[in-house]
C-alpha cells in the first residue's frame, strides 16, 4: 500500500508541476494587441501631465508649447498669464476620466483640484473643477481648446468677486 501512496503522490506532484509550468509560460506575458493607439494614449497623457507640470512650475514657454498656433486658446493664455503674475505657488491635480478619439481630434475630459496661493503662508485658495481639454494630433499632440470649469484664471475669478473658496474643503 506504500508503493501505490508513493506512485500516486508523484504522479499527482508532476501533474501539479506541469500544470504550473503551462501556466508561467501561457501567462509570461501580455502582448499589446493596437499598439499604435496604445502609444497615442500614451503621448495624450503624456500631453496632459506636460500641461499641468508647465502650468504649476509657472513656464510661460512650457505652456505655450502645447498650444496649437491657429488653436482658440487666447482667453485662457491670458487667464495662465494672469495667474503666473498673481500667484508664486500653484498646486494642480489632474485625473483624466475618459478621452474621446475622432480621427486627428481628441477629448480629454478632466477632473481638477488645485491650491493657489499669492504668498506661501496663507492658506490660498482650493478649487474643484471639470474640463474638458481638446487636443489634436497623432504624434505630436496639440492643445486646440479648452472649455467647463478651467482651473486657469484663478486671480481673476478672486479678483471679479466670485467665491474664492468654491470647492474649499470645510474645517
Amino acid at each position: 500500500m506504500l508503493g501505490f501512496c508513493s506512485s500516486r503522490t508523484v504522479l499527482f506532484s508532476r501533474l501539479l508541476l506541469g500544470l504550473m509550468l503551462t501556466l508561467v509560460v501561457g501567462c509570461a506575458g501580455k502582448t499589446i494587441q493596437y499598439k499604435e493607439d496604445h502609444d497615442r494614449i500614451l503621448r495624450i497623457d503624456k500631453a496632459v501631465e506636460s500641461l499641468r507640470k508647465a502650468y504649476v512650475e509657472r513656464d510661460r514657454g512650457g505652456v505655450e508649447a502645447l498650444f496649437l498656433p491657429s488653436g482658440n486658446l487666447d482667453q485662457v493664455q491670458r487667464e495662465i498669464h494672469s495667474d503666473f503674475d498673481a500667484f508664486r505657488d500653484i498646486q494642480l491635480e489632474f485625473a483624466i476620466e475618459r478621452i474621446l478619439i475622432e480621427g486627428d481630434n481628441i477629448d480629454v475630459f478632466v477632473h481638477w483640484q488645485g491650491q493657489w496661493k499669492r504668498d506661501p503662508g496663507e492658506a490660498g485658495t482650493r478649487q474643484r473643477g471639470h474640463a474638458r481639454l481638446a487636443w489634436v494630433g497623432t504624434q505630436s499632440i496639440l492643445l486646440r481648446e479648452a472649455q467647463g470649469d478651467l482651473p486657469f484664471g484663478m486671480g481673476t475669478r478672486a479678483s471679479l468677486g466670485e467665491d474664492p473658496a468654491r470647492g474649499q474643503a470645510k474645517p
